[in-house]
C-alpha cells in the first residue's frame, strides 16, 4: 500500500516506526469520523507492512549468518 502524501517511511528508524504505529492507532480510536478512520487505517497498514518487512529481512539475515538454510538439511530424499 502506498500513500503519495506520506513521507518516505524507509528512512525512519525502528523506534520512529513503532512510535508512528502507536500514534496512528491512538488517533484512529480518538476520531469518530468514518472517512478519517479509513485514511488512518490505510496509513497504519502501510507502517505495519514496513515493520513486518524489516523484521522478516532481519530474520533472514540472522539465519544466513548462523548458517541455517531452513529445512533443506532436514529433508533427505534418497
Amino acid at each position: 500500500m502506498f500513500n503519495p502524501l506520506s513521507d518516505d517511511i524507509s528512512l525512519l528508524s525502528e523506534v520512529e516506526l513503532e512510535q508512528k504505529i502507536i500514534e496512528l492507532g491512538r488517533k484512529y480510536w480518538q476520531t469518530r469520523n468514518p472517512q478519517v478512520q479509513v485514511q488512518i487505517s490505510n496509513m497504519l497498514e502501510m507502517y505495519k507492512e514496513e515493520a513486518y518487512f524489516r523484521r522478516a529481512k532481519q530474520y533472514a539475515k540472522q539465519n544466513e549468518e548462523n548458517g541455517e538454510s531452513g529445512l533443506d538439511s532436514l529433508i533427505n530424499i534418497s
